[in-house]
């Protein structure tokens, strides 16, 4: 069973979550995440229950070792744990979503002690071959809290039984296991190369609950990596280019004033 925590999430772009913890009380977290904590919390660092769950846990994305808090003191502890790119914090209560639920891979930020993250392949090999984001899931379960991070803005989808709800596969950030997960091909062969969207689609059928992101981190990562190919393409010609730019400047391309 797991631990009961108390917890509060913390600003609007790029929210962190604290967590209270009475004596005895864990959380256990992603390698790195932590911000601060108080008094009386031990930091343990291992592999979670050997060297497979480890291995479960890096082929997810994550990092092959987790750190556990426990609070040692007599009073109220308190440990606190940001996102490593803005966005928002979900917090899932597993308890009212049948014990497990789905999200993608490395969204995972820190769950109460009792709380299991394990590789959850799609049920249908297709989604994982062509829907953008590789096939593998995590998978949550246990009866406690569980918090993950997600890109940009998040949007919540009651999905009832029969519903269908088309996503970009990058913007699907986690779903209830009692949706449906497919991939679906752009209609229309022009849509397909020059709509900008990709090939394919997730597909989903409710029911269930479906949480989106405005800005997957791959999507970020790909117009940063456009942009500065642009402007080494700009630089070689001779020309300002992306370096003249504001964002150029803060990426630390140009330096004029």
């Amino acid at each position: 069973m797991a631990d009961v925590i108390d917890y509060k999430i913390i600003g609007d772009d790029m929210q962190i979550v604290e967590i209270e913890l009475d004596p005895n009380e864990s959380v256990r977290a992603e390698a790195g995440a932590m911000m601060y904590m108080g008094p009386g919390i031990k930091m343990q660092t291992s592999t979670g229950g050997g060297v497979l769950k480890g291995l479960k846990r890096a082929f997810t994305g994550e990092s092959f070792f987790i750190t556990s808090f426990t609070h040692e003191g007599h009073d109220k502890g308190f440990v606190a744990f940001g996102a490593p790119y803005p966005g928002k914090v979900l917090a899932l209560d597993l308890a009212k979503h049948g014990g497990r639920f789905l999200c993608q891979k490395d969204s995972f930020l820190c769950a109460a002690k009792g709380i299991e993250i394990e590789v959850a392949l799609t049920k249908k090999i297709g989604a994982g071959l062509f829907g953008g984001e590789g096939f593998i899931l995590q998978r949550l379960t246990g009866d406690g809290m569980a918090f993950v991070h997600a890109g940009g803005t998040l949007i919540e989808k009651e999905l009832r039984t029969g519903e269908t709800l088309r996503v970009d596969t990058g913007c699907l950030a986690a779903f209830s296991e009692t949706v449906d997960y497919d991939i679906q091909l752009a209609s229309g062969f022009k849509n397909a190369l020059f709509g900008g969207e990709g090939l394919v689609l997730a597909a989903l059928r409710g029911p269930g609950t479906v949480y989106l992101q405005s800005l997957p981190f791959s999507r970020l990562a790909d117009r940063m990596v456009a942009a500065a190919s642009s402007r080494n393409r700009g630089e070689s010609k001779g020309a300002g280019g992306f370096g003249d730019s504001a964002l150029g400047s803060l990426l630390g391309g140009n330096r004029s004033f």
